[in-house]
């Protein structure tokens, strides 16, 4: 009988408060599942972020973070915010479980809630897992396999992709490629599992972004507000908005 992976746990914890040890194990465990991982890039991520959602299981050891920051910018003369995921990882042995991805919600929740300005999830993924949360939460997201992205919403991601990667974003692809991997997933985890293979997420992922096992990153964009979510997602960020706020989340609407 195989042993049931730990239950983790997601909290958000300030960049600031990350001290040396903490930045240790979140290295250690993003090294174990990405190749081309490099310290000083690493930090330097850490160090662009307002905050860290990690994840642990009972005993207090790290299974999983994303560093996440948010920021604001102007398109078309009107306000918007951006809420950006870095670096993100989850430990192989505890893939399925899904409290970073509810963690996440709820973060994105109260951070929505601090301001009427709108707010987009701008995500840059390596792979199909990551992109496939964009279709199990969201209704309308770019881009998607079920439509053509919207000119409007185009403009707004090659926009926010430029602004962030200049010349390494390639706009006709829609992908994000630096002259040198900033970190891949490992030959064997960027492998799809034949289940995988045949959903139109996975086959969309992998036309739009066959470089990925190289390092190539494709851009997506997802607005965020309740209305823009499907039912489970709705009831998590619904009830997240309902809550004291997330250490962090009042700070992040300022910047």
């Amino acid at each position: 009988m195989t042993e049931a992976a730990p239950r983790i746990h997601a909290r958000v914890v300030a960049g600031a408060d990350v001290d040396a040890a903490q930045r240790d194990a979140m290295f250690a465990l993003y090294r174990r599942h990405f190749d081309a991982a490099d310290r000083a890039r690493f930090h330097a991520d850490l160090a662009d972020k307002q905050e860290v959602i990690e994840v642990r299981d009972a005993t207090g050891a790290l299974r999983g973070f994303s560093t996440v920051g948010c920021y604001r910018r102007e398109f078309d003369g009107r306000p918007l915010r951006v809420l950006f995921s870095g670096d993100t990882v989850v430990d192989e042995a505890n893939w399925g479980q899904q409290a970073l991805a509810f963690g996440f919600i709820r973060y994105a929740a109260q951070t929505q809630a601090q301001s009427e300005e709108p707010l987009y999830w701008l995500l840059i993924s390596k792979g199909h897992r990551t992109y496939r949360y964009l279709s199990a939460f969201s209704i309308d997201y770019a881009p998607s396999p079920e439509r053509v992205t919207p000119p409007d919403q185009q403009r707004l991601m090659d926009f926010l992709a430029r602004d962030r990667y200049g010349d390494a974003y390639d706009a006709r692809r829609g992908v994000v490629r630096f002259a040198q991997s900033h970190g891949h997933l490992r030959a064997d985890l960027a492998t799809v599992p034949a289940i995988h293979a045949h959903l139109p997420e996975v086959a969309y992922f992998l036309e739009r972004n066959p470089g990925y096992a190289q390092g190539e990153e494709l851009v997506c964009l997802c607005r965020i507000a309740a209305d823009n979510l499907r039912p489970l997602a709705r009831r998590v960020f619904v009830a997240a908005q309902r809550e004291r706020p997330i250490d962090g989340a009042a700070r992040i609407a300022q910047a």
